[in-house]
């Protein structure tokens, strides 16, 4: 599935749409919108959500910027973000990135991930893109999303299947070390998320016990520092579809992923992005024994 899903995305496409009425003056929401229930639903339909094909999201933690890869056929390739300030809706391309990587704003908002390099938040906007530097420079990195404390939780393109972490730890960055034998398993192991307090990580793989395609997977940290079981987040997360790039909020409120269908053609395709109250997080973490 990774493999073929890069094509369908290399041909990017841009345009603006009016968004269906989903607007509300929620700020606590992804940029204002009424919040989805149990069911997941598509994220702003008809704005960010279209005819095109959507995918690989990404938001900032004041809810505020959302960014996401759109593909159509008629424009330049390119991020784009869609902004909500002072009840208003603006959209645009996101320039300097180039493909190198997935989009990831880390839990304080003040960088942004894509590969193995990043950019700072300044009062100008963002900055001019940052290498990550060894051992980094040399990983071509799909994504990496970092936690509040600074852990990295990366892939790798060569070498999809190996999900890896490097600890902060006085400042000082850890050698990567990849994750145990319950995550890294199955087929296309990739786009891991770390959740800010370390507390559960998620990735998409294929596996035996899947619904079809890539599945969305979930394990919960235990109390001794060790990380639990794989969990399949269920039917209601998975599908016969490539159900993948799931990550939470910040404020840990939404579980927003992406749901791809690859055709034998590009027009055959569909990619959407939706979401869901990230209660369901709650309900699949294992219950202490009585």
């Amino acid at each position: 599935m990774k493999h073929t899903l890069a094509p369908v995305l290399a041909t990017l496409a841009l345009f603006a749409t009016g968004c269906e009425g989903d607007i509300s003056t929620d700020n606590s929401s992804v940029l204002g919108l009424q919040p989805p229930g149990m069911t997941p639903e598509l994220l702003a339909s008809g704005l960010v959500s279209t005819d095109a094909l959507e995918a690989l999201p990404a938001i900032s933690p004041d809810m505020r910027d959302f960014y996401f890869i759109r593909q159509g056929s008629d424009t330049a390739p390119g991020y784009r973000v869609v902004s909500y300030r002072d009840g208003e809706i603006s959209e645009m391309a996101l320039e300097g990135i180039d493909g190198s990587g997935e989009v990831f704003i880390s839990p304080d908002g003040t960088t942004m991930h894509f590969g193995n390099m990043y950019k700072e938040r300044t009062s100008e906007g963002w900055s001019e893109s940052i290498s990550l530097g060894a051992p980094y420079d040399q990983i071509d990195i799909m994504r990496l999303t970092s936690s509040a404390s600074g852990t990295y939780v990366f892939d790798e393109r060569d070498e999809i299947g190996t999900i890896r972490y490097a600890r902060l730890i006085d400042g000082q960055r850890e050698e990567p070390v990849a994750l145990p034998e319950q995550i890294n398993s199955g087929a296309f192991t990739a786009n891991p998320f770390i959740a800010p307090d370390e507390s559960y990580r998620i990735w998409d793989s294929e596996r035996d016990d899947g619904y079809g395609g890539a599945d969305l997977y979930i394990s919960f940290r235990a109390e001794d520092g060790s990380w639990g079981p794989a969990i399949n987040m269920g039917e209601n997360i998975n599908t016969a579809h490539d159900d993948i790039f799931g990550s939470v909020t910040s404020d840990g409120k939404y579980f927003i992923f992406s749901r791809i269908n690859l055709g034998e053609e590009a027009d055959d395709s569909t990619a959407d992005i939706y979401w869901i109250d990230a209660k369901v997080i709650k309900d699949l973490r294992p219950k202490p024994l009585s």
